[in-house]
Order: structure tokens, then C-alpha cells, then sequence
């Protein structure tokens, strides 16, 4: 008695599917990133925050995290 064997579905095309992003889905991340990078590398903001005792006691904590 024979088994049954099972054949492969023919290949699809090499083009496969086309996806192209949209300009902001390439924008954002980038704008994301230079708006945190500028809060990085200025400090002086940070300050100004801290003249409020919740943001202040806020920023302790993540300085102490930061230092371990």
C-alpha cells in the first residue's frame, strides 16, 4: 500500500510585495531622537525643573539610579 505524498504549491513571483513608508514614519523616530538627545546634552533645562519639589525629588532619584 502506497502513501499518499503531498506536492509543493508553486513558488510565488521573486518581486514579492512592494512596501514603501511613508516620509513620517522615518521623521518621527529621527525627531524623537534629536528632541531627546538636545535634552541630554543641555542640562541648564533640567535645572529649571527642579525649583519644584516633586520634579526636584523626581530628578534625585534618577541621578542616584543613573550613578549606579
Amino acid at each position: 500500500m502506497s502513501a499518499p505524498t503531498y506536492t509543493r504549491p508553486p513558488r510565488a513571483t521573486r518581486g514579492g510585495v512592494d512596501m514603501r513608508l511613508p516620509w513620517w514614519a522615518l521623521a518621527l523616530p529621527v525627531l524623537a531622537f534629536v528632541a531627546l538627545l538636545l535634552l541630554i546634552l543641555n542640562p541648564a533645562d533640567a535645572h529649571a525643573a527642579a525649583e519644584q519639589p516633586a520634579i526636584s525629588h523626581l530628578l534625585e532619584r534618577l541621578e542616584q539610579l543613573a550613578a549606579r
